[in-house]
């Protein structure tokens, strides 16, 4: 029952995305300014490397994630249809786990797009494996923590804006705090890489895979799904 329950809300959010032409916009614009990011290092200084996307696609998914995730709760609180989704027989972890489903399948459509860079580094040489399957997986890990982010964002309002914002600026905190490491003491240095989002997709874009930084992607985005749930459960217990 409770599969049943969760594919059918999978299939609605699923739907709610790719049957406008929003989420391929979007997609399309991203992948062009990473295309870009990818080609411009090989025409111009014949490098055959995906750091330059690799580098600056967290900075895009700042715009993106929270893009995508900014309508899941704060739509159907404006529109009223969170409350009847609270009269049916499903629990408030299964809406919460197909909305989450859902944005990181649009996550993972975008990232599908991208294959095409690998392909070209393999037919120009041969690239390091390793460290593209670990830029990958460090890139949708990233953006799973950022969905998690948008969620709660979007459970704490009725305005999509005012969801996207707050999503966007915790979003940046986590992106920043990873680039102030030569401007704090060295004793905060090692609190400050393990709390940014760089130190560990750098490791994952080496080939490196270390449990501490899987640690801190379950941790964070688990905490901010579980943040998101009790802001969802706490509508259903108001009479």
């Amino acid at each position: 029952m409770r599969l049943r329950v969760l594919r059918a809300l999978l299939v609605k959010e699923c739907r709610a995305y790719f049957d406008t032409p929003a989420a391929y916009v979007v997609t399309i614009v991203i992948l062009l300014i990473s295309g870009y990011l990818f080609a411009a290092p090989l025409f111009i200084q014949s490098l055959a490397v995906l750091n330059a996307f690799t580098d600056a696609a967290p900075l895009l998914m700042l715009f993106f994630v929270p893009a995508i995730t900014m309508r899941l709760y704060a739509e159907e609180a404006k529109s009223g249809t969170l409350e009847v989704l609270c009269t049916l027989p499903a629990e408030d972890i299964d809406v919460l786990a197909a909305k989450f489903l859902a944005a990181m399948a649009l996550v993972t459509f975008m990232l599908a797009g991208t294959i095409l860079y690998p392909v070209t580094l393999a037919a120009l040489g041969s690239p390091d494996w390793g460290g593209v399957l670990g830029s990958y997986a460090g890139l949708w890990l990233t953006a799973a923590t950022l969905a998690a982010v948008g969620l709660w964002a979007s459970s704490l309002t009725r305005n999509q804006v005012v969801a996207f914002i707050v999503a966007f600026l915790l979003s940046f905190c986590l992106f920043l705090i990873g680039k102030v490491h030569d401007y704090v003491p060295l004793a905060l240095t090692g609190l400050t890489d393990f709390l940014g989002l760089d130190s560990h997709l750098a490791r994952l874009s080496r080939g490196v895979l270390d449990t501490r930084d899987l640690l801190y992607y379950a941790s964070v985005s688990g905490y901010f799904l579980y943040l998101a749930y009790l802001n969802t459960a706490g509508r259903r217990s108001k009479p």
